[in-house]
């Protein structure tokens, strides 16, 4: 009897041990809940729940510079500056105050923010930019910014007018865009002017008993601008040395071999010695100039290029490099490289500015002299803390005008801010045409993309939450 009387009351004191540990978890998941004493009853804000104390510890140093006390810390980061809210987590900073000159901004990946009064505009990184989640419905005060530094196969939805001018503010290859990062890929006119790679003409000669004159290494095959098509095609009238994944035909030293290895400088050596270098981007868009370009004019190598529309706007010198465009057919290209590679002082006349260290693109000079930023460079802002800033300032702009009782200042991105044509392929009669699902792909995808812009823009112009059955459905429905 004694022992059921015990049972009978360990099992009450394990009940009534669940039961205040159930009101506990309930009181932690309500407080979980509140932003600020408010509750957010937003289902789609799938990230973003703030760990205060760990965010209370960035802010800290910030607190004691300033001499701020306890009761002043939360006033500070709540009301006195307005809130980026990073749409994509791509700093991964939850709570984080920037300055820019004499502005000061928080910025925050933390989703919650979405509803805060202070908030001014939401940041997006164009790759993860999607259907699955938007901040909607868009407050009349919320600026959208874009950062899209990358090729337009990522996410062919921004390149059309639907989706682009959704965007106040841009941070994009383009040159139009309002924080331009066409030349994101090279350092500065220093490096271009750098001799350290530089091989002499007549060693490269002697190279040539073993050496291709041209080389080519690329491990992203098949991409929308089918240069792979295009080289595959060369290599039928002139010899090429192929180091990558894509029609390979040589292989790198095997500490090499791994693709990180391609800003070492034992690849650089390898490149260096070769005359020309088949520099083919992975997609035709005006502005859209990477490594590709700027690596053998670092390296005193003859770029073969075919990519940017608007290349010659950027080259070092009028002739710095040779265009495919010029030529109607890969045989041309390959005769017009037999004859500078049999004519020493021909050339010669395409590393002349190199030898000289002479720059004289203005437009090229300019863009690095005046850019906010820097590349590969600690002593200065990356191009994501640039953008930042750029939409920081533009925001306290705005501000500043509202209270002296003047309207804001409206911006707004267009068309030219993410230019990129339809793909399209080579045919060459000479070889049987090849087939590849992933080259075959990229038409098709930029036709689609087009349609999925449409949608999107028409849900989004109705300023509330859509499910993907929604979208889809517009998608599909002509």
């Amino acid at each position: 009897m004694v022992r059921v009387q015990r049972r009978k009351l360990l099992a009450s004191c394990l009940c009534i041990t669940a039961a205040i540990f159930l009101l506990v978890t309930l009181q932690v998941v309500v407080e979980l809940g509140k932003f600020e004493g408010k509750k957010f009853k937003n289902s789609n804000l799938k990230d973003g729940q703030a760990k205060m104390e760990g965010e209370h510890a960035q802010l800290q140093p910030f607190f004691e510079k300033e001499g701020l006390t306890p009761s002043r810390q939360k006033t500070l980061t709540t009301e006195r500056y307005p809130v980026m809210l990073w749409w994509s987590p791509l700093t991964g900073d939850t709570r984080r105050l920037g300055q820019c000159g004499a502005d000061t901004c928080f910025f925050t990946i933390n989703r919650t923010y979405l509803h805060h009064h202070m908030t001014r505009a939401v940041l997006f990184y164009g790759t993860d930019f999607n259907i699955d989640s938007l901040p909607l419905p868009r407050k009349a005060r919320h600026d959208w910014a874009l950062f899209h530094e990358e090729s337009p196969k990522n996410n062919y939805k921004l390149f059309h007018k639907p989706i682009i001018t959704l965007f106040n503010y841009t941070a994009t290859f383009s040159r139009h865009s309002h924080l331009p990062l066409t030349t994101q890929y090279l350092e500065g006119v220093e490096v271009l002017k750098s001799r350290r790679y530089l091989v002499p003409l007549q060693s490269k000669n002697h190279l040539r008993t073993r050496l291709a004159p041209l080389v080519y290494v690329q491990s992203d095959c098949d991409p929308p601008s089918d240069r792979d098509s295009y080289v595959r095609e060369l290599m039928a009238y002139i010899e090429v040395d192929s180091y990558g994944e894509c029609l390979r035909n040589r292989d790198l030293p095997e500490q090499l071999a791994d693709p990180a290895s391609m800003d070492a400088d034992g690849f650089y050596r390898i490149l260096a010695q070769y005359k020309f270098i088949l520099a083919f981007e992975n997609a035709v868009c005006d502005d859209y100039i990477t490594e590709k370009f700027w690596r053998p004019l670092k390296l005193g190598v003859v770029p073969v290029y075919h990519g940017s529309p608007s290349i010659a706007d950027w080259l070092p010198s009028s002739r710095s490099a040779i265009l495919v465009s010029a030529f109607s057919h890969p045989r041309e290209l390959a005769g017009y490289i037999r004859q500078l590679d049999r004519d020493d002082g021909r050339y010669a006349a395409y590393i002349e500015w190199k030898l000289r260290g002479e720059i004289s693109n203005r437009r090229l000079l300019a863009a690095l002299a005046e850019r906010t930023w820097g590349v590969h460079d600690l002593s200065q802002h990356n191009h994501i803390d640039a953008f930042e800033c750029m939409v920081c300032t533009k925001v306290w702009d705005n501000i500043r005008l509202q209270e002296k009782g003047l309207p804001p200042k409206t911006w707004q991105a267009d068309v030219t801010h993410l230019s990129c044509p339809e793909p399209t392929t080579f045919s060459f009669s000479t070889l049987a045409p090849r087939r590849s699902s992933l080259r075959e792909m990229w038409i098709p995808s930029f036709q689609q993309s087009k349609k999925e812009a449409q949608a999107l823009r028409r849900l989004v112009d109705r300023n509330q939450n859509f499910s993907a059955q929604e979208f889809w459905a517009l998608v599909f429905k002509d």
